[in-house]
């Protein structure tokens, strides 16, 4: 509907420049606003306030130009100018019951656009460190990065889903130190586990199949690991230290078989990661590891570009990049004074890499505590030549998890948390990922367990899902009572839908295109869900007034065209966020 009045007003500025009263080298961007007062039409458009100083003239003037120059549509009732010069649109009847025509005409199709000109957009999303199981927070990332990618897809972009691996650096020392520690135990040696390695039931695990792999030929003595390691926290000393010596001497202690050790639980862990992702429904073209970026000499390379631009200087033994001139609060270290690249050196290359590859948009979605790195990030960018305005960062709060009014207390370190996995098979995939989207993402979230298992209207997943499988129900009555429907006849007489909720429910189905797109563009996938659980309660209602299967053939069939528009677009909408359209409930 917006595109149509768009080209009514294309057509009406081509016309004024055509006849010489607007410049013609004005090519604006023609807005259309759906109103908010029913007395002020069906849409506005503000394009006469825009121009009016180019075209040397009143606004309210030129809006009486464009009006004399809009071509007639059988759409348009008609066209009214309030104010200072707002273009108001009255739509016709008709207009609104097109809208059943168009749904059923494109089906799966309907609601999608091609605005984004098959752009190429990367999205990174969830990309957790390979050290632990997906927990609920890690759910909520997941959930809104896989929306935010099939609604850009729906809008005509090419998406590009990607994973970082962050499978190099401590934390994978750390991890792979805890699984060796685990498996010396299964050994038969006795010591105590340091107060920083990793303490989840999936260490367990994956010593478990060390053992089962290698037997006892990765065994060493505790007196040999720990003697001479400086003292833990709880003794009084480091947790820090304590841990990266003991890497450091299980490396020399194991050699090769350290690597083994490391690469068996990266392998075990990326494993159930991707195996939880897939359950989810969330599916990626590529995981990308950030090894290979060492490997491949990609971040020497970054960091000599930057050395040759004279963007690093060293202080204090480590190379430090000049982040603060390109509006970072302060400089970073990008290598070590021990010649070892920091993480950052590392997202350095990987960003370029994406620049590299030619995406018209780069789209991070990282967890909310990453902030501080999103103007590093961007100096870097700029430093290495490139527009960092084709970098978006999307920030995600954590959801805290309720169950019976009391929040769970979660901490990945100490293995003291909910799983994905665990939510999953407690909620079920369809109520965790519409959960999730419900919000906007720099929003905290509180789960309600009990709420998302419930069923109810006042669960919100479903209340919109029942609204499709009442559809459903609907068509079986219609089946039983040994009634026909024929569409093609609905269609013919839509003009039948006079009923207020029935010209509520139309205006309604008009709206989701424009969602659709807006929520694209915006990143906002809580606008999908507000506006499928009016759309459900505009349905709801009018499933409770009127009777569908009435004795009038015609009106029985408008109806029912009508409501399998809805059905339509209830699934349409529900497969966007990742989430089933049932037919019984």
């Amino acid at each position: 509907m917006k595109h149509h009045l768009q080209q009514l007003i294309g057509s009406a500025l081509t016309a004024l420049q055509r006849d010489g009263q607007l410049p013609a080298r004005s090519s604006p961007e023609i807005h259309i606003e759906r109103s908010r007062d029913a007395g002020h039409g069906d849409f506005a458009c503000n394009i006469a306030l825009a121009l009016a100083r180019e075209a040397r003239c009143k606004p309210r003037q030129l809006a009486e130009l464009l009006v004399e120059a809009l071509p007639p549509s059988e759409l348009v009732e008609k066209v009214e100018i309030a104010g200072p010069g707002f273009i108001n649109f009255f739509l016709t009847a008709a207009a609104f019951q097109n809208v059943v025509r168009e749904v059923l005409e494109a089906g799966e199709a309907y609601g999608r656009s091609t605005i984004g000109s098959d752009q190429r957009v990367q999205v990174e999303f969830v990309s957790a460190n390979p050290t632990g199981p997906l927990h609920v927070g890690h759910g909520r990332g997941a959930a809104y990065g896989a929306a935010v990618a099939d609604l850009l897809a729906a809008a005509g972009f090419q998406v590009h889903r990607e994973y970082y691996v962050n499978d190099a650096g401590r934390q994978m020392e750390i991890l792979a130190t805890s699984v060796w520690l685990r498996y010396l135990e299964r050994c038969g040696e006795s010591f105590t586990f340091p107060s920083n390695g990793y303490r989840g039931e999936y260490i367990y695990t994956i010593a478990g199949e060390l053992e089962r792999e290698h037997g006892t030929g990765l065994c060493r003595s505790a007196a040999s690991l720990f003697s001479g390691i400086p003292a833990d926290e709880p003794e009084g000393g480091d947790k820090e230290r304590h841990i990266d010596a003991l890497i450091e001497r299980s490396r020399d202690l194991l050699g090769n078989g350290y690597e083994t050790v490391l690469q068996t639980a990266l392998n075990h862990i990326v494993s159930e990661i991707r195996g939880d992702l897939e359950q989810f429904g969330v599916v990626y073209e590529e995981w990308f590891s950030e090894r290979s970026l060492t490997e491949s000499g990609a971040v020497a390379r970054v960091i000599e570009r930057l050395q040759q631009e004279g963007h690093l200087y060293e202080k204090g033994g480590a190379l430090w990049f000049r982040s603060s001139q390109f509006g970072d609060e302060k400089d970073r270290v990008v290598v070590r004074e021990n010649g070892q690249p920091t993480y950052f050196a590392s997202d350095i290359a990987y960003h370029a890499d994406k620049m590299e590859r030619g995406f018209a948009r780069v789209i991070d979605v990282w967890g909310a505590d990453h902030h501080g790195y999103v103007p590093r990030i961007r100096a870097a960018l700029e430093a290495l030549g490139y527009d960092s305005r084709r970098l978006d960062v999307l920030l995600v709060q954590f959801a805290n998890l309720y169950r019976d009014g009391k929040r769970i207390p979660m901490s990945t370190r100490s293995g003291s948390f909910v799983t994905l996995r665990e939510l999953r098979e407690e909620v079920g995939n369809d109520a965790a990922r519409f959960f999730y989207v419900m919000r906007r993402c720099e929003q905290h979230m509180d789960f309600d367990l009990e709420l998302a298992k419930s069923q109810s209207n006042d669960n919100p997943v479903y209340y919109v899902q029942y609204a499709h499988a009442r559809v459903c129900s609907v068509l079986r009555q219609l089946e039983e009572k040994q009634l026909s429907h024929d569409r093609s006849a609905g269609l013919e007489q839509l003009d039948l839908l006079t009923e207020r909720h029935e010209q509520k429910l139309l205006r309604s189905l008009s709206r989701y295109p424009e969602v659709v797109e807006s929520a694209a563009l915006g990143h906002e996938p809580h606008l999908l869900t507000h506006y499928l659980r009016e759309l459900a309660t505009d349905f709801h209602t009018y499933y409770n007034a009127h009777q569908f299967l009435v004795e009038s053939a015609g009106l029985r069939d408008a109806r029912l065209c009508l409501i399998l528009a809805v059905r339509q677009v209830v699934a349409n909408g529900l497969g966007l966020l990742g989430v089933s359209a049932p037919e019984r409930m």
